[in-house]
This record gives structure tokens, C-alpha cells and sequence, in this order.
């Protein structure tokens, strides 16, 4: 006798040894059974028919930015869709600041110069927003503009100042256009930092149930703590007061931020050069909040041309981007996170930062070999085959983002040019190289809804029906497999989710159709329609 018996479904397991069952026994948070044929035998306190549905371990994100998509979700929306024009963007604002108090500041998100054809200007933010303060974030999340009055506030409305890691960037004449890139941007969220804990569990909540009703289970947010990435140097607290509260709806994997980090002063002999209090580190938790990574971040963005690259960008003679901290620095920090026991999660998006991360690893494991460390290269932006063959020898997990693909592709074309294409945000020459695959989204950069990432994993088509360098697409179970055992495995998770095997936690995802078995161009319109977290029933769709 079971807790519950969930039949009537096709279940894709993800476990090779059983690829393929009709019902699953669950007990407690659990599996303890997958059945080829549900059988008089099987018995269970309460037995749910899923009426011909697909099911499929819970899908799970391998980089996300669960907090500041939860507090995007309150902002002025400024992606493509709702705005298509710069003339889109003041309208919002305006619109936005006549609601607010005189002073309030004016904050959106989610815009990308690339689909506007610019940034948004200074002095038109100006005058719409009535003397309010206006923080437009870029969707790369790299850089963002701001208004007169908050340049003001920065001492930086007719001179620039040097920001290291980042760029104040000025017109012809030397006057700040209200552009601030990478580091530059720590120079406004020092106005408005640290967030309440209060707003932080609301925002993690507020993600968390929007998540579910996508189908995913878990994820990895994706910097804490520290840096332009993170909304609270006690940030950690926030997810687990949610934790407490019973408001965090998804497991959480969480990276700190580099910046979180300091020097410890342990014994000499443990090795302990960088970490958090009490040798705070790597592991510490449980299967629904725990410490993952820490987080380095060595470039900037490819839309954003701030990614370091080994060659000019094509649409910008001259300019390669920029790493965002001296090369050595850079170098030492990774070493000495991997001595002092850190898996690392090390941004590279540009061919230039994915070299440097793969000579730190290499140089790490020869200081301090360590066994199956699985350290992270986030992106994997701009990968030639000869760093995706070096990636594989050293142990190291890509973490590419396939709706990238989608959304921001046409960009992508742009900044590249054709002949650097094949080598952006591979996929099929990452198996072939015997590397993990990893399911993610960066969102919320993109749409993080994790079909749609098994769709442009599979099809490799821009928004504008380009392709997309198509010889690195997946298969459909090839791409579910990266949103479930793939994702378990870069987080040291395979022993105990990412399949439906006994003993795992009881995560499922149940679709309308099975993604393996349709039209390909048809993926990302298979809708979800319930989810379960440790056996329980964490979201289901209402009637249409």
C-alpha cells in the first residue's frame, strides 16, 4: 500500500533502465515504483487517472535569477513584446510615472536596443517623467539607462567617471548619455540597495508560483548576495524565511556571488583563502535550499557588446568588449575558490573570457586536485571546438541557454557575423563531446518557460524564422533530458532527482501532449497541466 498511485499517462522516465512506464507509486515525497501496466496489485490510498496525459520528471532551470524575475513581475514591462519602438518605451515610462508620487523612481525592465533600434535617450526620459527618477534595466541584465535625475544624484550629468569592471558611457562631447554598463550599474542600485527581506520573500514567492504553473520543480538562482547581481548582502535569509514560511513553491540551488566572499583567516593548512563565516560553503543544505556555487562573473553580454571576445564585433570595428576585472585577478579568484572547497559557476560568454575561465580551471585542478568537481562555465556564449574539446578533457559543465536562440538570435547574427554563428550557444557538439547538458534560461534575460527552451533546443530558429545554426539542434528527449537529468547533474543532484526512478523524489511534470512524439514546430505550445513537488500537488490548471 502506497500513498498514491498516479496512472493512466504515458511517463517518460528519463531513466534509461525503464525508459518508458504507465504509472508511478509514490510514498511520502518519493517514488518507490515505476509500472510498465498498472496492476491489481498495485494498490494506494488515493489513485489519480491522468486521462491520457505525458508525464515527465519535474523540469528544472539551471540558471535563473528567481528574485529579480520576481521583482521584473512588478516594474514597467519593456520587452518585445509589449514595446517595439523607443516611442513604445517613453509611452510606458510616462504612463508609469503618473502614477507615482513626485520623487518616486520610475523602474522597468527587460529592454533590448537591438529590437528598439537604440537605447532609450536621456533627456526624452527626461521629459516624461516629470522629474522623477527613470531605471530602465537592460534584458541582458548588463547594463542599464538612466535620466538626468539620477545622473545628478551620481555627480555624472556632464562628466563620466572611470568604473573599473564597467563603462559610464559619454556622447562626442564627453557627456554621460545615462548608459552604464556591467559595473557601472552598482553606481544606481547603491541608491536603492539593500531590498527589504520582506520584498525579497514576496519576489522569490511571486516567481516560485509562476514557475510551477510552467512545469518546473527546481532551480538554480543564479547569484546572490554580492555585486550588481544581488538585492541584499543577506539575501540568502530571504529564501529562508520563504523556506519557513511555507512560500518557497520550488527546490532552490543557490550561487553567492564572489563579491559575498573574503578572505578567512583559518589554519594555514585547510586551504581556506576565500568563503563565507564559519566556512560557509558549497553543499551546505538539503534537497529544497541549499548553497551551490560561487559565482565569478568574467565578461559582460553579447547583445550588450560587452562580452570579451578574441575578435572585433562584427557590427563594431574596433571594439572586443571587455572582461570585467583584471585577467590575473580574475585568474586568482577562480583558483582560489576551487582550494578553498567552492564549485564554481564562472560567466563566459565571449571566446576571450571562455579561454581565461578554462586556464583557471586547468590551473586549479593542478594546484588542488579535486574529483569530480563538475565546476560551471555559464553561457558558453562564443565556444570554438577546440574550447569545447578542452572543456570536456577538464571535467568542466557548460551552461548554455537555447531560447537565447529565439529571442535574442537576430542580435546575436548581428554582433557575430556569420562566420562566429556556429559556434554560439552550441548544444548537439556539447553531447558529442561527452558533456553534460544542462536545461536553463538565464531568465529573466528570456522567457524562462522551460518548453520553450525544449522547442529552440530543438528547432534553432530566431524570432525572425532564421536559422540558427541548425546542425547543433537537439532531439526532443534529448532536450527534456537537459531540462531534467541534465540539470540534476550540474547541480550534483542525479542521485536523487532528475528521473522517475525509486527512491527519487517524487517531482513530475504533466503535459498535454508528449513532446517526443509531435510536430517539432509544435513544442512550445504543449501546455502543462498539473505539477507535483515531493508527491504533493503543487499546481494544476483550472478549466479553460
Amino acid at each position: 500500500m502506497t500513498d498514491l498511485l498516479l496512472t493512466g499517462a504515458r511517463f517518460l522516465t528519463m531513466d534509461p533502465r525503464r525508459p518508458v512506464a504507465r504509472a508511478v507509486s509514490i510514498t511520502g515525497d518519493r517514488v518507490v515504483a515505476v509500472h510498465d501496466e498498472p496492476s491489481p496489485d498495485v494498490r494506494a490510498d488515493r489513485v489519480v487517472d491522468l486521462d491520457g496525459s505525458t508525464v515527465v520528471p519535474g523540469l528544472s532551470d539551471a540558471h535563473n535569477h528567481m528574485a529579480w524575475f520576481g521583482m521584473n513581475l512588478l516594474e514597467v514591462d519593456l520587452g518585445t513584446p509589449p514595446v517595439h519602438d523607443l516611442d513604445d518605451v517613453y509611452a510606458a515610462v510616462a504612463e508609469r510615472a503618473a502614477t507615482l508620487a513626485p520623487g518616486a523612481w520610475v523602474v522597468g525592465s527587460g529592454y533590448d536596443q537591438n529590437k528598439l533600434g537604440g537605447h532609450p535617450d536621456r533627456d526624452r526620459l527626461d521629459a516624461v517623467a516629470g522629474g522623477r527618477p527613470v531605471w530602465l534595466k537592460h534584458t541582458s541584465g548588463h547594463m542599464c539607462q538612466v535620466n538626468s535625475a539620477v545622473l545628478d544624484r551620481l555627480g555624472l550629468a556632464d562628466a563620466g567617471r572611470d568604473v573599473p569592471g564597467g563603462a559610464v558611457v559619454v556622447d562626442a562631447s564627453g557627456r554621460p548619455t545615462g548608459l552604464l554598463q556591467e559595473r557601472a550599474q552598482s553606481l544606481v542600485s547603491d541608491l536603492v540597495l539593500p531590498h527589504r527581506l520582506d520584498d525579497l520573500v514576496d519576489a522569490v514567492e511571486r516567481a516560485g508560483l509562476r514557475y510551477l504553473s510552467e512545469g518546473l520543480t527546481s532551480v538554480t538562482e543564479a547569484g546572490i548576495g554580492g555585486g550588481w547581481i544581488g538585492r541584499s548582502p543577506v539575501e540568502l535569509d530571504a529564501y529562508q524565511r520563504a523556506r519557513e514560511q511555507g512560500r518557497l513553491p520550488v527546490r532552490v540551488e543557490l550561487m553567492v556571488a564572489h563579491d559575498a566572499l573574503h578572505p578567512l583567516p583559518a589554519h594555514a593548512d585547510d586551504h581556506l583563502r576565500l568563503g563565507l563565516d564559519l566556512g560557509v560553503r558549497t553543499g551546505l543544505g538539503d534537497d529544497w535550499l541549499r548553497i551551490g556555487p560561487a559565482k565569478v562573473f568574467s565578461d559582460g553580454s553579447l547583445i550588450g557588446r560587452t562580452s570579451a571576445m578574441c575578435d572585433d564585433f562584427a557590427d563594431l570595428p574596433g571594439e572586443r568588449g571587455f572582461l570585467q576585472d583584471d585577467a590575473d585577478a580574475l585568474h586568482r579568484r577562480i583558483v582560489d575558490l576551487h582550494v578553498s572547497g567552492w564549485r564554481v559557476a564562472a560567466h563566459a560568454i565571449g571566446d576571450a573570457a571562455i579561454d581565461l575561465v578554462l586556464g583557471a580551471y586547468a590551473e586549479a585542478q593542478r594546484v588542488l586536485p579535486r574529483a569530480d568537481v563538475r565546476h560551471r562555465i555559464e553561457h558558453f556564449g562564443i565556444a570554438r571546438d577546440d574550447q569545447v574539446a578542452r572543456a570536456a578533457e577538464l571535467g568542466v559543465v557548460p551552461v548554455p541557454q537555447g531560447r537565447f536562440v529565439n529571442e535574442i538570435g537576430d542580435g546575436m547574427v548581428t554582433a557575430l557575423g556569420p562566420d562566429r554563428v556556429p559556434w554560439a550557444y552550441r548544444a548537439r557538439s556539447i553531447l558529442d563531446a561527452g558533456l553534460c547538458l544542462p536545461g536553463s534560461s538565464d531568465r529573466p534575460v528570456v522567457d524562462g518557460a522551460p518548453l520553450l527552451g525544449v522547442h529552440d533546443l530543438v528547432n534553432r530558429r530566431t524570432s525572425s524564422g532564421a536559422p540558427f545554426a541548425p546542425h547543433e539542434a537537439l532531439t526532443a528527449h534529448e532536450a527534456l533530458h537537459a531540462f531534467t537529468m541534465g540539470s540534476a547533474w550540474a547541480g550534483h543532484r542525479e542521485r536523487t532527482s532528475g528521473s522517475l526512478t525509486p527512491g527519487k523524489v517524487a517531482d513530475l511534470t504533466v503535459l498535454d501532449a508528449d513532446p517526443t512524439a509531435v510536430d517539432p514546430d509544435t513544442i512550445a505550445g504543449i501546455g502543462v497541466r498539473a505539477t507535483y513537488v515531493g508527491g504533493r500537488l503543487a499546481f494544476e490548471r483550472g478549466p479553460s
